[in-house]
């Protein structure tokens, strides 16, 4: 293979504590979430070469999974990776050039931390960089939406792609799906540390799986109406959790993450799924401030923790969820400021 004319890389941050998650949907119609960008990241790379010097226009590498394609009319009939395949149809590569196009996410597939959306708007923006202009981030983070909803035709609101295109603590106001305004929160840097330093993302150790029970909620949210009383308790959980952060009260905002997941457990009785009630019920015993069952919820995913103030609690933390289920990882996480990035 000849050597790339250049190399665009881009990376973007995955989102937790989602409180306020499902207003932000199309059946809600409108809605509030506070959510918090982290490390690990998702990232492209997107190697340009010259349209004459190689076979294929577009190869696609998903690293996570170890698949290498090129991007034809008959790799597109097995829909191997839809969500690249989709996205870069909708961001056309230039005529005179060709592409190789790989992906990379740190975060586990499945975790309920928006990782799809963090591939899809670290890849729009790398393809945005092949032309004249640049997106906003907010046009990324749209655009990204419109592939998961529009062309895919997938289930899926809309604060995951904003969360990763702008980083940081994130107020979002959805006034009619999908429009909406993003607050960013800046924290004082004693309080930033202190959040980074209690918070533990817990994986529970398999992909997120609704089984059904997301079209069960959807179906009943819809018949509801927007103004229901389970929606506006999501609602209400993410201006009490961005009060409280804007405060520096951290034990305000653990409660406002447990006031929203008790919300999330009143849409069905299987949103919290068996190992998230384990870990909750670990968390509570070793004295947590808060826990955030990420995402939408179901079986799998991950489950966010404040741990208490006190010097040693989130080892102790730690070191019981371990023993209690040793299918879960403790993942890593750096809270991040930024949100799309190119180096």
């Amino acid at each position: 293979m000849p050597q790339p004319i250049t190399i665009i890389h881009s990376r973007a941050p995955i989102r937790i504590c989602d409180c306020g998650g499902w207003t932000d949907t199309w059946f809600a119609e409108y809605g509030s979430v506070l959510n918090i960008a982290v490390a690990p990241y998702a990232e492209a790379r997107i190697e340009v070469f010259a349209a004459s010097d190689v076979e294929h226009r577009v190869v696609i590498r998903a690293e996570n999974f170890g698949d290498e394609y090129p991007l034809t009319e008959q790799t597109r009939a097995k829909r191997r990776h839809p969500l690249l395949e989709t996205a870069i149809d909708h961001m056309p590569v230039p005529d005179n050039v060709a592409v190789r196009a790989t992906v990379f996410s740190e975060a586990p597939a499945g975790a309920s931390t928006g990782t799809s959306a963090a591939v899809l708007v670290a890849l729009i923006g790398a393809l945005d960089r092949l032309t004249p202009g640049r997106m906003t981030p907010h046009e990324t983070a749209m655009t990204a939406h419109h592939v998961e909803h529009n062309l895919l035709g997938w289930q899926c609101g809309i604060q995951d792609q904003l969360c990763s295109a702008y980083g940081g603590v994130n107020y979002i106001e959805m006034d009619r799906f999908p429009h909406a305004t993003v607050a960013q929160l800046r924290l004082p840097e004693k309080t930033a540390r202190e959040l980074e330093r209690r918070l533990i993302l817990v994986y529970l150790g398999s992909s997120h799986s609704s089984s059904g029970v997301h079209e069960k909620v959807i179906r009943e949210l819809e018949g509801a109406g927007p103004d229901c009383a389970k929606l506006e308790d999501l609602r209400q959980a993410a201006a009490q959790a961005r009060d409280a952060l804007a405060a520096g009260d951290l034990e305000a905002f653990g409660r406002a993450m447990k006031d929203n997941t008790a919300a999330q457990g009143r849409l069905h009785p299987d949103i919290i799924g068996a190992d998230a009630r384990r870990v909750i019920q670990v968390a509570e015993a070793e004295g947590a401030s808060g826990w955030k069952l990420n995402g939408a919820g179901g079986e799998g995913g991950s489950v966010t923790i404040l741990c208490g103030e006190f010097p040693g609690m989130k080892e102790a933390l730690i070191g019981k969820i371990q023993e209690n289920m040793p299918g879960a990882t403790i993942i890593p996480i750096h809270l991040c400021g930024k949100g799309l990035q190119f180096s």
